[in-house]
């Protein structure tokens, strides 16, 4: 679970995120939505203690990442925006780097890789080198680097950009057994249809606010809007919904 408490984070004069509050349960998918430079990533990279915060509170499964970053990369899962596979590694190589860095035997190691392979459907690239990858090949071998040790939070920065139609079913499916799995998964994404077909709760962010949070219904009931583009744009009071 994660208890996210009055965040902030300037550079310079530009408030990224600018007094962020929300909780992502376990067994739910908590939807971080708003427009390109709302600051979902800014926030994204506080919670696994990339970024320091200017001030607020965070709690992962009980730990903060300001004082037990080590501790809280045994209990994450990140996909970020950017990749960031090693190019010159095979998909294989690359998940084993990650269950190393964990401290994962040899042999626990290769029954993950052999349970994600099947899982993300990867047999046909796991002994590839990365270099030339589609962005579905990418995206693959990123979520498997990221749950080579079991974590129980799991944080998906855009996961889908970039995706084509299969790939994305195949995505989505797979963010669902995570729910249906007990973790808490925070997805950062500005695709209302992403949200719409898995988010439990939703967070609108705009200009580093939280511009409303609830469930889909709940959004819709206090817009007074059929939709849940329409709700977006209401809450966010600024056209800047219409770019969804």
């Amino acid at each position: 679970m994660i208890v996210v408490r009055d965040l902030r984070k300037h550079f310079g004069e530009v408030k990224a995120v600018d007094g962020v509050s929300f909780e992502a349960r376990d067994g739910e998918i908590t939807g971080l939505l708003g427009p390109n430079g709302a600051g979902k990533t800014t926030t994204l990279r506080m919670l696994y203690s990339l970024l320091p915060p200017d001030s607020g509170e965070i709690r992962i499964d009980g730990l903060d990442p300001t004082q037990d970053a080590m501790e809280i990369k045994r209990t994450l899962g990140v996909v970020p925006d950017g990749r960031g596979l090693y190019n010159r590694l095979t998909a294989r190589e690359n998940i084993r780097y990650y269950g190393d860095l964990h401290g994962l035997s040899r042999g626990d190691i290769t029954q993950r890789i052999d349970e994600l392979v099947e899982t993300l459907d990867m047999g046909d690239i796991i002994d590839r080198r990365t270099e030339g990858f589609s962005q579905g090949q990418q995206v693959k071998v990123a979520i498997a680097r990221a749950m080579v040790h079991r974590p129980q939070t799991v944080l998906l920065d855009e996961p889908s950009n970039g995706l084509d139609v299969m790939s994305t079913r195949a995505l989505r499916e797979y963010i669902r057994s995570l729910k249906t799995g007990g973790h808490s998964v925070v997805l950062s994404t500005h695709i209302m249809q992403e949200v719409a077909a898995l988010c439990d709760r939703i967070v609108i962010i705009a200009k580093g606010k939280v511009a409303a949070d609830g469930t889909a219904s709940e959004l819709l009931e206090r817009s007074g809007r059929d939709t849940l583009e329409d709700a977006f744009v209401e809450l966010i009071g600024s056209e800047e919904g219409l770019l969804m």
